[in-house]
């Protein structure tokens, strides 16, 4: 078989992704699938409105479906209410019009098998679940043709294989599926591949063709529109391509125009849903951006780093200096400088809930090109084996952090490097490698340490108070009856039992050493908490080692009516 080791890694990452959307819905003993809330639902509440309920601007459907699906997961509606009394979506429409086809397959079989056809239920939620990676493998195949093109089979397998198993496309192509990227990321590979049949042979079909892609990416996310760098710097890698690619284009100025048509028919549906329920043919849709102060912590911060989480990126970046010769070479350096600087300067640049920074994910097919040409250079050195083990442990890396972050164990909004440190391939976190979500102290080695007890007790207190007030069960001293030490640390652990509301509940603890404070907090609500449980807690606090008396106090915080027990409360000082 031709080019089998490619075709091989193409149908490794199928099984990956099938692996991971199954063992992540009720198929492996987790809870219903539910592909369609948050931000996902932003993007799917165009089909139900127009094919289902047969209303998009009063939207007297939602309430009983968010009451029975819990689709906007809380956070409100993704719509705004115009002054005339009409709702208007905040998401745009693309990603509904590639999601069409999957949401008539689940409407056929919830009718079918006696399923409510109310476009939510299991039918809906699994029929578009699987239908985004049934578009990325489309992708991915048509990836691996268009990089064979210019590279060996053997570069384009691993490059396949990082592209799909190193980073966070797992994320977004088979779990968080119902969001945009996975369905962009085979409009980027689609317009490469219609660029490339366009400067084989021109022809107005393939000019149409790209038009609509970019027109219909963008519709997905406006910031895509940067998609037309591809076509427009393809082929100028040098001045006599350069020459060659404008007096191809001047031969066929006809299709500049059909291009710009295509564009205008995949942005249109947009438009003319903008002048239904808006009255025009564009609305803003309140997204900001700080061009002039970036966020570069979006790639190099330990919140959501791309290059800290997804590290294998560095290489995509690195191989954009092996492009020499390639006629891609201008079309990926402008589209990424600029799709770079853009995702790094919106104003939200965390993204909301996301691995790794997910905005740059559908980009990836791009990204694939000077990667596979530093790989093929790689290739051919002596060393080459050791970037081969390095590519190996980076896909281990992100495969064990993909099943982390499903978890919450690595955490989708609040990550730091010191939690980092210590859950990193770590199969088996503590509760006190838990409270650094929250507390930036840790101790580490308690050996060489004295140990007190301040505090303990195994009797059940039951807590009980109003939201936003404080419960205070544990108000001792901490004495230094010995020598003043230069390191003093105290530990406090604890059980809670509470029925409900851990979320957005805190534990604290408040030492008053003379007339100063000093406050930590640890969240009830953590990757290893589970309501209704006894749940155990730990942290480590600093304290000043040159007074003698401090006052210590234990209390627990909440927004909710909170009520529950606490046990097993044990308060120790270790001093060196």
């Amino acid at each position: 078989m031709k080019n089998k080791y490619s075709f091989i890694a193409c149908l490794l990452v199928v099984l990956v992704l099938l692996a991971f959307r199954i063992s992540e819905s009720d198929m492996n003993g987790k809870p219903p699938l539910k592909v369609t809330q948050w931000d996902a639902f932003g993007y799917y509440i165009y089909l139900p409105s127009f094919l289902i309920y047969h209303d998009a601007t009063k939207l007297n459907w939602l309430p009983e479906i968010d009451k029975k699906y819990s689709v906007t997961g809380g956070t409100g509606w993704p719509a705004e209410k115009l002054d005339k009394g009409n709702y208007v979506f905040k998401y745009l429409g693309g990603v509904a019009l590639m999601e069409l086809p999957f949401f008539y397959i689940g409407d056929i079989i919830a009718k079918q098998f006696h399923y409510p056809p109310d476009g939510f239920s299991p039918p809906y939620q699994y029929a578009l679940g699987f239908g985004v990676i049934f578009y990325c493998l489309l992708g991915i195949f048509l990836l691996r043709k268009i990089l064979l093109i210019y590279f060996k089979d053997t570069t384009v397998a691993l490059t396949i294989l990082m592209v799909c198993l190193a980073t966070n496309f797992i994320q977004y192509a088979a779990i968080d599926n119902g969001q945009s990227h996975g369905y962009i990321f085979p409009l980027y590979v689609l317009v490469i591949f219609t660029t490339l049949k366009w400067y084989q042979k021109p022809k107005i079909a393939w000019a149409l063709l790209t038009g609509y892609i970019i027109g219909l990416a963008t519709s997905c996310r406006p910031t895509e529109a940067i998609m037309l760098f591809i076509p427009l710097m393809w082929f100028t890698h040098t001045k006599e391509a350069t020459k060659a690619k404008w007096q191809l284009v001047k031969q066929n100025k006809s299709h500049i125009a059909f291009a710009c048509l295509g564009g205008l028919i995949g942005i249109l549906p947009q438009l003319i849903y903008w002048k239904y329920c808006t009255g025009s043919f564009l609305f803003d849709v309140g997204s900001k951006w700080e061009f002039l102060d970036p966020h570069f912590r979006v790639l190099f911060g330990w919140e959501k780093g791309w290059f800290i989480y997804t590290p294998i990126t560095v290489f995509f970046i690195v191989g954009m200096f092996f492009m020499k010769g390639f006629p891609f070479k201008k079309s990926v350096l402008w589209f990424c400088l600029l799709n770079i600087y853009i995702i790094i300067a919106w104003d939200d640049w965390r993204y909301g809930g996301s691995y790794s920074t997910r905005a740059l994910m559908q980009s990836y097919p791009v990204l694939a090109l000077p990667f596979a040409g530093f790989v093929e250079k790689i290739s051919l050195k002596k060393w080459r084996f050791l970037f081969y083990i390095a590519c190996a442990y980076l896909l281990f890396v992100n495969l064990f952090q993909t099943n982390q972050y499903c978890r919450t164990i690595l955490h989708y909004n609040d990550m730091n490097r010191l939690y980092y440190s210590n859950i990193y391939l770590n199969p088996h976190p503590t509760p006190l490698d838990m409270s650094l979500l929250d507390n930036g102290e840790i101790l580490n080695n308690e050996s060489g340490y004295t140990i007190t007890t301040i505090s303990h007790t195994d009797i059940a207190k039951h807590i009980q108070f109003t939201a936003n007030t404080a419960d205070t069960f544990i108000s001792t001293t901490i004495k230094n009856t010995t020598n003043y030490y230069t390191n003093s640390w105290i530990k406090i652990s604890c059980t809670i039992k509470a029925p409900s509301h851990l979320w957005n509940s805190y534990l604290n603890a408040e030492i008053k050493p003379g007339d100063a404070t000093k406050h930590s907090k640890i969240r009830l609500s953590n990757p290893l908490s589970i309501d209704s449980a006894s749940n155990h807690y730990e942290w480590e606090m600093q304290i000043s080692s040159n007074t003698p008396n401090q006052n210590l106090r234990l209390y627990i915080t909440s927004p909710y009516d909170f009520e529950g027990t606490v046990e097993n409360i044990n308060v120790i000082k270790l001093d060196k």
